[in-house]
């Protein structure tokens, strides 16, 4: 049994605090709200963001970093991406030498374009970094349906250490060493899952959304590729695994962000009616910028980033991408 800090109380920290819980594992499960933990206290379930799953009574709620942090022998951070950086800094003086502690959060920083585990070890350079990602949405693993997913760590070791902790029989984990492709592969996904979404607001059907899966991963492997990761990482879980459920599942909230812009709802008003955070809205400049940086192709994140932040519609969007010049299939 291992001691672990979840912070991060959203659908998806439930879901992990109920999974590391069932495992038999110490939890203490953080939230920055005390209103948020009041209510964890009185019905040991997130009854906003992940309603149905009930946490077992062995689980600790805090509002206090430092009691999640400390001495713990996992931490597992689960905040939105946008919150990382301030999220660790504040975890840092907590934080001993060595101590494990694992991403689980999607996305590219706007400002930096650093995936998060890079983030993480700027703001805590004597932590031991890992990331866990895949195709694994919170309402089915807080139901136990069968998921596999991937951990990635600079050190076997570590990999296999997060990996046992996970993993049950309905829980499993792969190990892989190409952390970079693994947070390219989390991150980017969720802007194609956007336009996956409009194509389903426009109404087209399932020869669009395989086209824009396909060609999707396409795009991020050829960046990740660029930027020094493993093109096969993006064949696997955290890659194209990601991509198709994200792109697919009615519990993905970015592609239910892009419905709803597809039927003609403004970027903002998509995301009040998700009512939780669209990572891919956030990682959409900077996965174009990351494009430009090193010179790759990317016409479905540069359209996405025209319908979010340009103004173009979705439709003409589509169309466009349909009409380019052609092309042999990479």
């Amino acid at each position: 049994m291992a001691n672990i800090g979840v912070i991060g109380s959203g659908s998806w920290g439930t879901a992990i605090c109920w999974l590391l819980a069932g495992n038999g594992h110490s939890v203490t499960l953080w939230s920055y709200l005390e209103e948020e933990t009041a209510m964890f206290e009185a019905h040991h379930e997130n009854t906003d963001k992940l309603p149905g799953v009930v946490l077992p009574d062995s689980v600790v709620y805090t509002c206090d970093l430092e009691a999640a942090v400390k001495g713990m022998d996992l931490v597992v951070l689960v905040v939105p991406s946008t919150a990382v950086r301030t999220t660790a800094r504040k975890m840092k003086p907590y934080i001993a030498p060595g101590q494990v502690v694992v991403n689980l959060a999607k996305g590219i920083e706007e400002a930096s374009l650093k995936i998060m585990t890079d983030v993480i070890e700027e703001e805590i350079p004597d932590a031991d970094v890992a990331v866990l990602s895949g195709p694994s949405h919170a309402e089915e693993v807080g139901r136990g349906l069968p998921t596999t997913i991937t951990v990635g760590a600079h050190d076997r070791k570590t990999c296999s250490y997060i990996r046992d902790l996970f993993m049950n029989r309905v829980f499993r984990v792969y190990v892989s060493m190409d952390m970079l492709g693994i947070e390219i592969g989390a991150a980017l996904k969720n802007v194609i899952a956007l336009a996956a979404g409009m194509s389903d607001g426009l109404g087209y059907g399932d020869n669009t959304k395989a086209a824009l899966i396909t060609r999707g991963i396409a795009e991020i492997s050829r960046l990740g590729e660029a930027m020094g990761a493993d093109r096969a990482t993006f064949y696997g879980l955290s890659g194209i695994g990601d991509l198709v459920v994200t792109c697919a599942s009615v519990h993905s909230r970015n592609r239910k962000a892009g419905f709803l812009m597809g039927q003609g709802k403004s970027m903002e008003e998509a995301m009040e009616e998700v009512h939780m955070v669209v990572e891919g809205v956030y990682s959409a400049k900077a996965a174009l910028a990351l494009a430009e940086k090193y010179g790759v192709d990317m016409p479905i994140v540069r359209e996405v980033n025209e319908i979010l932040f340009h103004g173009k519609s979705p439709r003409e969007a589509v169309l466009e991408l349909m009409m380019r010049m052609r092309k042999d299939e990479d």
